[in-house]
């Protein structure tokens, strides 16, 4: 598991063995219908401190195909959904925090310095074998 390449998904399982877990897995199903279509990309707005990275670390582990996640969403209500299992842990998820971003690369201004050089040496790692000799970024 990366940094920020395929994290996943123990941040979730913290989520899900809490006494206050909300099961708000049917965010999966909406976000399932969107892949593939002009209408892919999504936002996930919630009020503060209401569950957005709750959310998040749940999609990641959903998509992750680093893991197997099946028992981890299998008492929650996706789990009924008959397209349940269509795209669990299927796709490379790139997750960030922005937070602990802005924490680690010292400050807003190096953000995307810091993101660049941090994902592409991820991607490089995992992908070297598709990469043409001399090909940088």
């Amino acid at each position: 598991m990366g940094l920020y390449l395929n994290k996943g998904n123990d941040l979730f399982e913290i989520s899900v063995n809490d006494d206050i877990y909300v099961d708000k897995s049917e965010l999966i199903a909406c976000t399932n219908k969107v892949l593939g279509k002009r209408d892919r990309y999504i936002c996930v707005s919630r009020p503060r401190r209401f569950g957005k990275s709750m959310a998040a670390e749940m999609l990641a582990a959903y998509y992750d195909k680093s893991c197997d996640s099946m028992l981890l969403f299998k008492d929650l209500k996706i789990a009924r959904n008959s397209e349940f299992k269509k795209n669990l842990n299927k796709y490379d998820v790139i997750f960030w925090e922005i937070q602990n971003i802005i924490a680690e690369s010292d400050g807003i201004d190096n953000l995307v310095d810091y993101l660049k050089i941090s994902l592409i040496k991820e991607l490089k790692a995992k992908y070297s074998d598709y990469m043409r000799p001399g090909f940088e970024f």
